[in-house]
């Protein structure tokens, strides 16, 4: 099983929305970086400077290559809420000698995910709602709208360069505003169309 997910995919209100078709940012994450059944998040020991990441998540059902834009949406089985954490120091210190993302996106826990939702309980892909709080404050509201690459245009990209499998996850990006560092004692809980679905507390 592999995470698969896009960078820097959405706008802040659709008049933002780039007027031609963008490469999207794809990298990958392992699968240790899953956290499921709302488990703890313990911080790493590496990075002083974690951050969260709201972001819908899909699953891949049936194995996908040379998918199409008619046919993209039948090989996703399911969608949840996701956070896709960041260690930014390590980050930063990567982006300055052009180095990959794998070690600040891929450290134990990096991606808290909330159970699976079967795909048929959303009338639209392209209109999905989701926040994020942290301590009972709203930090990030999203609707999938805002995506520049969409779902079914970040499938067809993917397949195109790699076979998407069954258990595969794509990570679909995150609302530019509300990203935040995460504390020790923090409580984090992400909703998805108004239901609380994601808790994870941080030790």
């Amino acid at each position: 099983m592999k995470i698969v997910a896009v960078g820097k995919n959405y706008v802040n209100e659709l008049s933002e929305m780039p007027k031609e078709k963008v490469t999207p940012i794809v990298f990958t994450k392992p699968e240790n970086t899953l956290l499921e059944n709302n488990e703890d998040l313990v911080l790493p020991a590496f990075s002083n400077d974690v951050w969260y990441e709201a972001e819908l998540a899909f699953r891949i059902g049936k194995t996908c290559k040379n998918a199409t834009a008619e046919n993209a949406l039948s090989f996703v089985d399911a969608a949840t809420l996701s956070n896709d954490l960041t260690a930014k120091d390590v980050l930063s210190e990567s982006r300055e000698t052009k180095g990959p993302w794998a070690l600040a996106k891929g450290f134990d826990g990096a991606t808290p995910i909330a159970p699976f939702f079967p795909i048929t309980n959303f009338a639209d892909v392209t209109n999905i709602n989701f926040t994020y709080e942290v301590n009972g404050v709203e930090v990030q509201r999203g609707n999938s709208s805002l995506m520049i690459t969409n779902l079914v245009d970040f499938i067809v990209y993917v397949s195109s360069i790699m076979t998407l499998n069954p258990g595969d996850i794509l990570l679909t990006g995150t609302p530019p505003k509300g990203v935040g560092k995460v504390n020790s004692g923090d409580v984090m809980v992400g909703y998805l169309e108004g239901k609380k679905v994601l808790v994870t507390r941080v030790k």
